[in-house]
């Protein structure tokens, strides 16, 4: 973040990814450079299906910039006609038509702007749509190095200052269109004059231009800052009970502090451009109107030019500069609405890490899952998972276990294709995951997270995730299948009850009942538990437990295990250590076989135990005498995801 507020940083090529947090591209990194063209070009296809209201737009820009230049030619011509033979008839005529003119210009840009009101309106819906659409089809990998707050930003504010653009580029093409006009005109009535006319405004442009570049980068700068103030703040104000209970209040304000002060330093240095090209724009402005002036007299004062005529290069000048000096008051709005499309399509372009080759339907899986030669890091350099081979038969149930940080969760995400692996390949019912329709893939895995969380609205609402289409009989089944329903009781209006943000108003235990009631609604074929009863009370687990062994029947399960009861009842038991499988079995033949297992459950599992168990006493104790006082390599003390 620090190098966006280094000074004003060069532009890089257009098209080109940025590099992400780690220096690879594309897959970190979701800044990506447009230039102007590519930006139309982006934004063009919003436009389809809307021609008759552009053509209208169009037309009606054109007809308000004709009447707009015909108000100052008539008012010329009115002048000539009242010093020259001061016929009242004939400046009557004159002044009904200058009134007629500025009564048309007025309607049609009245309609321009109501219409473009609307047609902005629609293409910033779909923009924002799309805009969301690419955030929620992206990789994990993506949220784990893009705040939320900073997404949220691009989503929202980002597509607003984009509408303000379009909406403002669109008041100005009638302006533009009207100095066409005009200039066209003096040129007509008097060359030399028009060509010092038109020497002050190309002076003027090419200050814009050379200005235009630096703008936008200082734009972008400020709303990268910008995003992450948004970004700290909306981490924090979740974070906030976690804080309060350390007494980080100080802490988190010294943070908002440090983030905003970023963007006040950024925000101060686009100001500073801004106010130095402004005032040199006006004093252009002004020493052109002083030589038109100037030179205008002494042409009158030679016949070479009439009254009318000057006064018509005076009335100009007012109008023919308007546009310049808008351009100039809004180019801070302007380079951040283009900054803004930058953002917005490089997060719409951008394509998740998780790349499928085919889209081969999936009716629904048997459930047979298997891992050949596997390797996975988040980043490249650092593998998590190295050469797994893994075979899960479809309706058997596997248990990993292993330490923090062996690759338990790791492995379970790359079922899921939450993460793309680097080598190898993951089968379901023989083919490669990577060839089926990833949508239809996930909706034949019902995935349960040791952190569930639930959305705005009901508990009903929060089930019915499970399978849309389904009626309230089947969310309610659902329910009281977990835990015999009896938590329903605990609810003060039942499945009506209302959810905050995350299931806040709800306890742990109650957040993870929904949860698994949404995996029964679902009824998958393939189950991934990430230890699905682990923050839950042992009367809830032992109720859900029941539940579990229901759904589980038929069905291939696939857990990360910490509990004793959930290891015992697996088909088989995986020990994963340092990204590699390095024992498989069920309980007793891997507690026999005084390996990594008997190791795990001497020193976590067994204290979990309600009662001794005689039959495994023989072989644990076998295990600790001839245990090696040095623990495995890379062994440490903690049994976790």
């Amino acid at each position: 973040m620090a190098h966006l507020l280094d000074g004003i940083v060069p532009e890089e090529p257009e098209g080109e990814d940025a590099y992400g947090p780690e220096g690879a591209p594309g897959a970190g990194g979701v800044d990506r450079r447009y230039g102007d063209r590519q930006l139309v070009r982006r934004i063009t296809p919003y436009f389809r299906g809307r021609g008759a209201v552009v053509a209208f737009v169009t037309a009606a820009v054109v007809v308000a910039a004709v009447a707009g230049s015909a108000v100052p030619v008539l008012l010329a011509r009115t002048v000539d006609r009242a010093v020259a033979d001061g016929s009242g008839g004939t400046v009557t005529r004159l002044v009904a038509a200058i009134l007629l003119a500025g009564t048309a210009a007025w309607l049609f840009t009245f309609l321009q702007q109501r219409l473009t009101g609307t047609l902005v309106g629609d293409v910033v819906l779909k923009l924002r749509q799309d805009a969301f659409h690419a955030a929620t089809r992206q990789d994990m990998a993506f949220y784990d190095t893009h705040p939320t707050g900073a997404l949220v930003s691009r989503v929202t504010n980002d597509t607003q200052s984009f509408a303000a653009l379009l909406t403002m580029v669109l008041s100005l093409l009638g302006q533009v269109l009207m100095v066409v006009v005009l200039m066209a005109a003096l040129f007509l009535i008097h060359v030399p004059l028009a060509l010092v006319t038109a020497a002050v405004a190309a002076v003027i442009v090419a200050v814009s231009l050379a200005f235009r570049s630096r703008a936008r980068v200082a734009s972008l700068a400020q709303q990268r800052a910008l995003a992450e103030v948004g970004g700290y703040v909306h981490e924090t104000l979740r974070g906030i009970a976690v804080a309060r209970n350390h007494r980080g209040e100080r802490a988190a304000e010294e943070g908002l502090r440090e983030v905003n002060g970023q963007w006040f330093t950024a925000s101060v240095r686009l100001n500073r451009l801004f106010s130095g090209v402004f005032p040199l724009l006006i004093s252009l402005t002004g020493l052109g109107t002083v030589a038109v002036v100037l030179l205008g007299g002494r042409f009158v004062d030679s016949g070479a030019l009439s009254a009318g005529e000057w006064v018509l290069f005076l009335e100009a000048l007012a109008l023919f500069w308007s546009p310049l000096t808008s351009i100039a008051s809004f180019w801070n709005q302007l380079q951040q609405g283009l900054a803004a499309g930058e953002r917005i399509f490089s997060l719409i372009d951008r394509e998740s890490a998780v790349r499928q080759t085919g889209q081969r339907p999936v009716p629904r899986l048997r459930g047979e899952l298997e891992l050949r030669g596997v390797s996975f890091g988040y980043h490249a350099d650092r593998p998590v998972l190295q050469d797994i081979d893994l075979r899960i038969a479809a309706g058997e149930s596997v248990a990993l276990v292993g330490h923090t940080g062996a690759g338990k969760s790791s492995l379970v995400r790359l079922l899921t294709r939450a993460y793309e692996f680097q080598e190898g390949s993951i089968l379901a019912d023989g083919q490669d995951v990577r060839t089926l329709d990833l949508d239809e893939y996930r909706r034949c895995l019902g995935v349960v997270t040791q952190t569930p969380f639930l959305f705005s609205g009901t508990v009903a609402d929060n089930i019915a995730l499970g399978r849309p289409d389904a009626d309230r009989a089947a969310v309610e089944a659902a329910a009281r299948a977990v835990a015999g329903g009896d938590w329903l009781a605990q609810l003060p209006q039942g499945l009506d009850t209302a959810t905050d943000e995350g299931g806040r108003n709800l306890s742990t235990g109650q957040r993870q009942i929904i949860a698994l009631a949404r995996v029964f609604l679902q009824d998958a074929p393939v189950l991934v538990l990430d230890e699905a009863t682990a923050s839950i009370d042992p009367l809830t687990e032992a109720q859900i437990q029941e539940g579990l062994d229901t759904l589980a029947a038929g069905r291939t399960t696939v857990v990360v295990a910490h509990r004793l009861p959930t290891v015992r009842k697996a088909d088989r038991i995986v020990v994963v250590d340092g990204g590699r499988l390095i024992e498989q079995g069920d309980h007793a033949t891997l507690l026999g076989r005084g390996g990594a297992y008997s190791r795990l459950y001497e020193r976590y599992f067994r204290h979990q135990r309600p009662d001794l168990d005689p039959a495994d006493e023989a072989p644990a104790d076998t295990v600790v005498q001839g245990r090696s006082p040095a623990p495995e390599e890379g062994a440490v003390d903690v049994v976790s995801g």
